[in-house]
C-alpha cells in the first residue's frame, strides 16, 4: 500500500503541475472570456431563473438541481480540505481557491448547460452528464465510458471514504476516542445511515438534500460571521497575509508540489469540482425552458461553496489567532480556533457540521454514481438492480473510515484529475454550441420573452432527446 501511495502521489504531482493548473486557468479564462465575464453579466439572472418551478410537481427543479450539486459540493472538503490547504500550505491557499472558483465558475456554466442540451429522457424524469455529451457532441462511446469509471472510482470510492475518514477524524479531539475501536463504529454508523437515504432511490436523495443543504450552509456561515465580528481587528492582518503570501513565488517554486498556490488550487478543485464533469450530473436532471438558466444555476454553486462556505472555514480559522500547521491538519484547526472563542462547543460545532456536511455529500455523490451507471450498461436502471453497487458503496464508506488519510487524498487526487482532463477539452470541443444557446437564450430575453430551446435554432443537428 506504501509503494502504491508513493506512485499514485508522483503521478498527482505532474498531473496537478503544470498539467492540469494551466488547463483549469486556461479552459476558465476562454469560458469567462467568451461569454463576456458571465459571472458578473448574468449574475442577477441566474437569482431569477433559480426561483422557477416546474408545471409538473414530480419533475426535478434548477432548485433541486442546484441542491444535488451542492449537497456534493458542500461537504468535508469545505472544513477539512480548506483546513489542510492552509495548514499545509499557508495563508496564500485561500487566495488560490478563490481564483479557482471565480475562473472555474465560468467552465461549471458550460458543462450543465451542456449537459441540459444533451440529456436523456427516463422513465423518471431527464439523466445525463459529461459521458452524454462527450458520446453525442464528440461522438465517442470509449471517451464517454473512460469518463464515467473514473467518475464512479473518484466519487463512490475516494471521495466517499475521504468523507468517511474526516467524519471519524473530528471526534480524535474527545477523550472517549479509541483509534482501534471509535474508526470501525463511526464508520459502520455512517455507512448505515447512507444505505437507509440511497435504498430509498433518486428521489429521496433529492428530499433529504433539498431539506437538508440550506439549513447546514446557513448555519456554519452564522457562526462563521459570529467568529469573525469578535475577532474583527485581526481582519486587515489575515488579508494581508493572504495576498503576501499568496504572490510569495520565491516560497512557492521553491517547494511546488506543498506550495500555497498547488495546495488551494487542488482543494479549491476537490471542493468546487468546477470542470471536473460532476454537477453536470445533477444538472441534467432539472426540467427548464432553456438549458443556458440551469447553467446559471449552477454557476451560483460554486459560489455558493467556494467564496461563502469555504471563506466562512478560512476566516472562522485564521481570525482567531491561531497558527496554522502541519500539526493541526484537518479539522483540529478549526476546532482549535473556534475553542479558543466559544470553549467546548467549538469542538461540537465542528463535528456536528462535519456529520451533516459529510452526510450530505455522501449520498450526493452517490447520485452521481447512478448517473454514470446507467451510461456504462447503456439504460436506466431500476433500484433492484441498483443494490448491488450501492452495498458495495455502503461497504466503502465504512472502509474508508479506517484508512489512511495520505492514501484516500492521493486517490480521489488522481480520479478527480482524471475526470478533469476528459472533461475540460470536451466542453472546449463544443463551446461554439454552447456559445449559440447563450446568445440565443440573451436575444430571447432582450425581446422580454421567457426563453425556450429548440435545438435546430443554433444548428444542432444530434437527434436529441429533448429540445426538438
Amino acid at each position: 500500500m506504501e509503494n502504491l501511495n508513493k506512485i499514485i502521489g508522483d503521478i498527482n504531482s505532474v498531473l496537478y503541475f503544470p498539467i492540469l493548473v494551466i488547463l483549469l486557468i486556461a479552459v476558465g479564462l476562454y469560458f469567462t472570456v467568451r461569454t463576456g465575464f458571465i459571472q458578473v453579466s448574468l449574475l442577477k439572472e441566474s437569482f431569477r431563473v433559480i426561483k422557477e418551478k416546474p408545471d409538473d410537481e414530480s419533475d426535478v427543479s434548477s432548485f433541486q438541481a442546484l441542491m444535488i450539486s451542492t449537497a456534493s459540493r458542500v461537504g468535508t472538503g469545505n472544513i477539512v480540505g480548506v483546513s489542510s490547504a492552509i495548514c499545509l500550505g499557508g495563508y496564500g491557499a485561500v487566495f488560490w481557491m478563490w481564483l479557482v472558483a471565480i475562473i472555474g465558475a465560468g467552465s461549471a456554466f458550460a458543462e450543465s448547460t451542456l449537459a441540459q442540451i444533451y440529456k436523456k429522457k427516463g422513465e423518471k424524469g431527464s439523466y445525463g452528464g459529461p459521458s452524454y455529451y462527450i458520446e453525442q457532441g464528440l461522438k465517442s462511446k470509449k471517451l464517454g465510458l473512460v469518463f464515467s469509471v473514473a467518475l464512479i472510482v473518484c466519487y463512490a470510492v475516494g471521495f466517499n471514504m475521504l468523507a468517511s475518514y474526516n467524519l471519524q477524524q473530528s471526534f480524535k479531539s474527545y477523550s472517549i476516542y479509541d483509534p482501534n475501536l471509535t474508526p470501525k463504529i463511526l464508520g459502520g454508523l455512517f455507512a448505515l445511515a447512507v444505505a437507509l437515504v440511497i435504498l430509498g432511490g433518486g428521489k429521496r436523495i433529492i428530499k433529504i438534500t433539498q431539506k437538508l443543504v440550506p439549513f447546514m450552509g446557513i448555519i456554519f456561515v452564522l457562526v462563521s460571521l459570529i467568529m469573525i465580528g469578535l475577532n474583527l481587528t485581526r481582519l486587515p492582518e489575515v488579508f494581508r497575509k493572504i495576498f503576501e503570501d499568496a504572490f510569495n513565488f520565491k516560497a512557492i517554486f521553491s517547494g511546488l508540489a506543498g506550495s500555497s498556490m498547488v495546495l488551494g488550487m487542488k482543494r479549491g478543485l476537490y471542493s468546487n469540482e468546477a470542470g471536473i464533469g460532476s454537477a453536470p450530473n445533477a444538472a441534467a436532471a432539472a426540467k427548464v425552458s432553456h438549458p443556458v438558466k440551469q447553467g446559471l444555476v449552477q454557476m451560483l454553486s460554486v459560489f455558493i461553496d467556494t467564496l461563502i462556505i469555504c471563506s466562512a472555514t478560512a476566516f472562522m480559522g485564521l481570525s482567531s489567532g491561531i497558527e496554522p500547521s502541519p500539526a493541526l491538519d484537518g479539522s483540529p484547526f478549526i476546532q482549535e480556533a473556534l475553542a479558543s472563542v466559544f470553549g467546548n462547543f467549538g469542538y461540537y460545532f465542528i463535528t456536528v457540521s462535519l456529520i451533516l456536511f459529510g452526510f450530505t455529500t455522501l449520498i450526493g455523490n452517490l447520485y452521481y454514481v447512478d448517473s454514470n451507471f446507467d451510461y456504462i450498461v447503456g439504460k436506466e436502471l431500476t433500484e433492484k438492480q441498483r443494490l448491488p453497487y450501492r452495498l458495495i458503496a455502503v461497504f466503502l464508506i465504512f472502509f474508508g473510515a479506517i484508512q489512511e488519510q495520505g492514501f484516500v487524498w492521493n486517490l480521489s487526487d488522481l480520479f478527480m484529475g482524471i475526470m478533469a482532463l476528459i472533461n475540460l477539452p470536451a466542453i472546449l470541443v463544443l463551446s461554439n454550441k454552447l456559445i449559440a444557446c447563450l446568445n440565443d437564450y440573451e436575444a430571447q430575453r432582450k425581446r422580454g420573452e421567457d426563453p425556450v430551446f429548440v435545438a435546430k435554432n443554433i444548428g444542432i443537428k444530434e437527434d436529441l432527446d429533448y429540445w426538438k
